[in-house]
């Protein structure tokens, strides 16, 4: 669980820059009661898997969320869900329905049979193995306008920056204490 230090540092990562706009994706698998929580706290966000959707796929499903400084979702999402792999944060200068239009690009792979898999890259776990093993072409594509990703570890007190310089990738490890 963050401390007040390590919360205040982390903030300041996602929120110390005027133009860049911080995201959450979220994941509905991995918070109980998502979408209430998201009802409660009246976020702006959107969800990654396209159409009208059955309650219980609505449920498990990842969410675009739009994260505010100093609102009260941010500090509840940080705070209870740093460390448990509820989704992972990303910076960018675009608007949310540019984003989502980016990102939904990515929910369904195909594989070396040419099946459609869905693609959880909005697993902190998951990011931070799929990231290193891109070739540039897929970095670039796959970031897109986004400056950077930040993920927890499995360290909770260290976080992982990742962003594109000269078109290849960049790992910096953000010490929270």
């Amino acid at each position: 669980m963050l401390t007040e230090q390590m919360l205040n540092k982390l903030a300041q990562k996602l929120f110390s820059t005027e133009d860049i706009q911080p995201y959450a994706i979220v994941d509905g698998a991995s918070i109980s009661k998502l979408l209430e929580k998201l009802d409660e706290y009246q976020v702006e966000c959107e969800c990654l898997f396209a159409g009208d959707l059955e309650d219980d796929i609505a449920e498990v499903a990842p969410y675009l969320v739009k994260l505010m400084a100093d609102s009260t979702f941010a500090e509840w999402l940080l705070l209870e869900g740093w460390g448990k792999h509820w989704g992972i944060f990303l910076l960018t200068k675009i608007e949310l329905s540019t984003l989502l239009n980016h990102l939904c690009k990515f929910i369904r792979v195909r594989d070396e049979e040419g099946r459609v898999l869905h693609f959880r890259f909005y697993d902190p776990r998951v990011l931070s193995k799929f990231l290193p093993t891109c070739t540039t072409k897929e970095l670039v594509n796959f970031f897109g306008e986004i400056e950077s990703f930040i993920i927890e570890t499995e360290n909770e007190e260290i976080a992982k920056c990742f962003s594109l310089s000269n078109s290849n990738l960049k790992e910096d490890k953000i010490l929270l204490v």
